[in-house]
């Protein structure tokens, strides 16, 4: 039987072995948060840092319904994004980790690539290929199928946004899940197999409950990283559908206003925060409920 020692924190062993780690948290992670909060209740003046310490930035972020409009457009593409990368990337992993088992390496060598690929010159690619006389505008002018708003091609709207995002995140969507796959036990399904069951029951009811934690894990990370995308919404969508990552790009960069820039990122980051404890709290749930 195996004992299960409890440790506690005036345990030297346990403060010197977590000591490092908690060090690194608090210096990058929970030091440049305050510094962001703090800088919220301050101004600008003439370009220049004041520290007034007043609600003045708050009360703009609150007053203005610009705001709120892209934060709701943002959290909306993300779902979009969520969605599109899942439909895309489930079969695309699962194809790669049973049908391909031969080229294993160099599918590990493309994903790697994919992510190690730079994502600027990836999303410049995309204007080309929607632009007006590029490949998408000219397969749909010679199929006839061309409306009077792609006159000018896709580049410049809402869909070349999208296009970019899940070009661009569609490979965190597939290695999250390509690992959860590789990751099944081949017996659970020979099992189910000599139980009677057919390829689709034993898919459903044996690897799809298996690959959850993946698919969670990817719908999670692509939806995180969808919320501050912003080169996907300046170069192929030409900012026709903001969002709040090119916001707070802007209103730090060009606008040099510093105090709304950390306030933007507040309230984004506290949406998603909630949001995702909101969408474990329902996986706990659904992983646990007794039939």
């Amino acid at each position: 039987m195996v004992q299960v020692v409890e440790k506690k924190w005036r345990d030297k062993v346990l403060l010197v072995s977590a000591g490092p780690p908690s060090l690194v948290q608090i210096l990058f992670l929970l030091v440049p948060l305050g510094m962001l909060l703090v800088l919220t209740f301050q101004t600008i003046e003439f370009y220049q840092l004041t520290w007034t310490w007043n609600l003045d930035t708050w009360n703009d972020v609150f007053s203005k319904t610009y705001y709120w409009k892209t934060l709701g457009n943002t959290l909306m593409m993300g779902a979009i994004c969520v969605v599109l990368s899942y439909l895309i990337g489930f079969p695309v992993a699962y194809a790669l980790a049973t049908r391909f088992k031969a080229f294993e390496n160099h599918i590990k060598v493309l994903m790697i690539f994919a992510f190690l690929t730079d994502i600027v010159l990836k999303t410049y690619g995309w204007v080309i290929i929607l632009d007006k006389e590029g490949l998408v505008n000219w397969a749909f002018h010679s199929l006839g199928l061309v409306p009077a708003s792609w006159e000018n091609g896709l580049v410049f709207t809402p869909i070349a946004t999208m296009g970019a995002m899940v070009y661009n995140l569609v490979p965190f969507m597939i290695f999250t899940i390509y690992l959860s796959v590789i990751n099944v036990d081949r017996d659970l399904l020979n099992a189910a197999y000599d139980c009677g069951a057919s390829k689709l029951r034993a898919f459903w009811e044996v690897t799809l409950p298996l690959c959850r934690p993946g698919i969670w894990a990817g719908l999670l990370l692509v939806f995180i990283l969808s919320l501050g995308v912003f080169i996907e919404e300046k170069v192929p969508g030409g900012g026709k559908a903001p969002m709040m990552g090119s916001l707070v790009h802007q209103t730090f960069g060009t606008r040099v206003n510093w105090p709304l820039g950390a306030a933007l990122t507040v309230v984004l980051m506290i949406v998603a925060i909630g949001l995702i404890f909101a969408f474990t709290r329902l996986y706990r749930v659904d992983r646990y409920r007794v039939p």
